[in-house]
């Protein structure tokens, strides 16, 4: 019998291949095959990125979720939602309405956040007191142009005429008006964000998450020109691109401070919403994972939020990941899919399998 006796699962989603609570679900099938005996509590997290409308769905009672067709990252229609706390707050998504995973192929300088800034038109059209937007798993590179744009922004090319959608139309601004935008609501708006990295540079958008978008070195230096030219038109753009976020979601992330958001820890957020802290006061050990452990995970993702509050509250975390590619050192014990399925191609095909698989292993390690 294991050692344990009440262990919480407190996974992110697996991006494209398993959400946060299929995630839990499959590490408790598994862990229960070696240890039946323990209590298993699932708090499936998310970090601002793909899941979160789904973890604050779980998680707050009389959650709502409001359907709404945008104009996708592709300009197709998409039918996504937005989701309607109790007390007014509205939860907007950004993964459902102008994510990557929507995209049938990559469009490295054409794909764009319209769909994300209508979304959040939406939920003001209905009342929301407040937003909280989850900006990871964007599509696109264009510095929040597009969500602007959906929200009363004006940006203009040399002879005052729209610019195009994406970071090709970021290049070509030259006039900016966001005179027209929408007012924040009464209770201002935060941006659930995943990383820490600024707008340009070297840590930038276009150079740290472009290649993820399907950008190619010669892409990438010509988009973080793009978006200097943002900041330089936008009045405090300078301040805001160097702002910890701005980088975020091919840039939404200062979009959505130059509309007078204010950037917030994704996870930490999402955390509180699931009261995670409450269940690790009975926790023997927390088990968090993601699709990929690497260096960015340290800077904001949903394991290095658990394994903090785990920490602070004496409780061993154990880490399960599609590839772990990051020193999991500090972790109580490690599983990664890839290794279990016997390379990254299984793993993917069938996740919620090796998710199970891990949640055995990592019972075994511990007992």
């Amino acid at each position: 019998m294991s050692a344990w006796r009440l262990v919480v699962l407190a996974p992110d989603s697996f991006k494209g291949t398993a959400t946060a609570t299929d995630a839990a679900r499959a590490l408790a099938r598994g862990w229960r095959t070696v240890s039946p005996a323990d209590e298993l509590v699932a708090k499936p997290m998310a970090d601002g990125g793909e899941g979160t409308l789904d973890a604050f769905a779980t998680a707050v009672p009389g959650a709502e979720r409001v359907p709404v067709t945008v104009r996708g990252p592709d300009d197709r229609p998409t039918d996504a939602a937005w989701l309607r706390l109790p007390d007014g707050t509205a939860v907007v998504e950004l993964a459902l309405t102008s994510g990557i995973t929507l995209l049938d192929r990559l469009r490295p300088l054409d794909a764009h956040t319209f769909g994300f800034g209508q979304a959040i038109a939406a939920a003001l059209d209905a009342g929301a007191a407040r937003l909280l937007l989850a900006i990871g798993g964007s599509a696109s590179t264009d510095g929040g142009v597009g969500a602007l744009a959906a929200l009363g922004g004006v940006f203009l090319d040399g002879h005052r005429e729209p610019v195009a959608s994406g970071a090709r139309g970021v290049g070509a601004i030259a006039h900016v008006d966001l005179s027209g935008l929408r007012r924040l609501p009464p209770g201002g708006a935060l941006i659930l964000g995943d990383v820490t990295n600024p707008l340009l540079g070297p840590r930038g958008a276009a150079a740290v998450f472009g290649p993820q978008k399907g950008a190619t070195p010669a892409m990438i230096d010509a988009v973080d020109q793009h978006l200097a030219r943002l900041a330089h038109a936008i009045p405090g753009g300078e301040a805001f691109a160097a702002t910890p976020g701005a980088g975020a979601a091919g840039g939404t992330g200062f979009g959505l401070l130059a509309w007078g958001a204010t950037m917030a820890a994704g996870a930490g957020a999402v955390a509180d919403a699931i009261g995670l802290d409450a269940a690790l006061e009975r926790a023997d050990l927390v088990i968090s994972g993601e699709g990929r452990f690497d260096a960015q995970s340290a800077a904001g993702k949903a394991p290095r939020e658990v394994a903090t509050r785990a920490a602070a509250a004496g409780v061993p975390v154990a880490l399960v990941a599609g590839a772990i590619d990051a020193d999991a050192s500090g972790f109580a014990a490690a599983a990664s899919l890839t290794d279990l399925a016997g390379g990254g191609t299984a793993a993917m095909a069938e996740p919620l399998r090796w998710l199970e698989a891990a949640g055995a292993a990592l019972a075994r390690a511990l007992t």
